[in-house]
């Protein structure tokens, strides 16, 4: 071909100097590290309900743990001279029908209350991961009994449950026992939950790369589906902290709890100041005041966590 036909294209070619490669190709190593947990930190980090829920969840957790710090009294010692008195030096809520001092009763029933509510989280937590990662990663039979099992305690009442066991079980009425019957019969709604954020992730390319590699089934539902999807299991076990505490206080208000003569509690102190709800209100009031502040602080925490770890909620705020 004659060369008039094929002319030389000049290409512009920028000086190397004004073409800073390195800095294009250069890896951003002073970036932050990003994952769910860490957004979720940052983001609750930056809410002041965040720090309002962990404020009373520490007092909370703190007076627990601690109760001789927040007073020296007594909580048994009665003396019916100063039964319904007001408060006074060294009582600051005055005494009960019984004589008994009301802000060492409930600084004494926070360890009892905590304690059952902590026991049933952790009851739940267990009996809901274990049913609900089988049923939704292994399918098949697996599924069905341990779905239609699920049913059968879904069905159910927890609060009728418990009720039902604690008569059942008079001569074992402790906080263990409790636990157990108010967390046996609540571990279907985890999981439900379970199960189905399972069911999304077992199909993700990590999980099918796993197990191309050799993976067992069981180590990969450990190491990688499991990690994935326990976000929402976390959440609903935040929020039913709040709903065990109460269920205890319920079954010791009903009589069926935890027995008054062994142990202090919110519950049995409420039971026993319903009578002097028309002359002496306080009684029942300030007992009800510590269980209220408590489940708003583990209720409140619960929405934080629910918001923190979806992303589409942070997105939208």
């Amino acid at each position: 071909m004659p060369e008039s036909q094929n002319p030389k294209m000049e290409h512009f070619v920028a000086p190397f100097e004004e073409t800073p490669v390195a800095a294009v190709d250069a890896v951003k190593v002073e970036a932050k590290k990003s994952n769910l947990w860490l957004d979720a930190w940052r983001d609750m980090r930056g809410r002041p309900m965040f720090w309002i829920s962990a404020v009373i969840i520490f007092v909370v957790l703190l007076v627990a743990i601690f109760p001789q710090l927040f007073t020296s009294v007594d909580p048994r010692a009665a003396d019916l001279d100063l039964s319904k008195n007001g408060p006074s030096e060294g009582h600051l809520l005055g005494f009960n029908a019984q004589g008994q001092d009301i802000y060492s009763r409930i600084i004494h029933g926070t360890s009892t209350s905590v304690s059952v509510g902590l026991l049933v989280i952790v009851i739940t937590f267990i009996l809901g991961a274990i049913a609900g990662a089988l049923a939704g990663y292994f399918g098949g039979w697996v599924d069905t009994v341990l779905s239609r099992l699920g049913d059968i305690f879904f069905s159910i009442p927890y609060i009728l449950a418990a009720v039902i066991v604690m008569s059942v079980f008079q001569e074992y009425r402790n906080p263990l026992t409790i636990a157990f019957a108010i967390g046996g019969f609540s571990w279907p709604v985890s999981a439900r939950i379970l199960r189905s954020e399972i069911l999304r992730v077992k199909n993700a390319d990590y999980v099918m790369a796993s197990t191309a590699l050799g993976l067992s089934k069981f180590k990969t539902l450990l190491k990688h589906v499991l990690p994935n999807s326990i976000a929402p299991l976390i959440v609903v076990t935040t929020l039913s902290l709040s709903s065990a505490i109460v269920a205890e206080a319920v079954l010791s208000f009903l009589g069926v709890g935890l027995p008054p003569a062994d142990f202090i509690s919110w519950g049995n102190d409420i039971s026993a100041a319903q009578r002097d709800l028309r002359n002496d209100p306080q009684i029942l009031l300030y007992p009800s005041l510590a269980l209220a502040t408590t489940v708003l602080g583990f209720v409140m925490l619960g929405e934080v966590v629910r918001d923190a770890l979806d992303p589409k909620a942070r997105a939208q705020r």
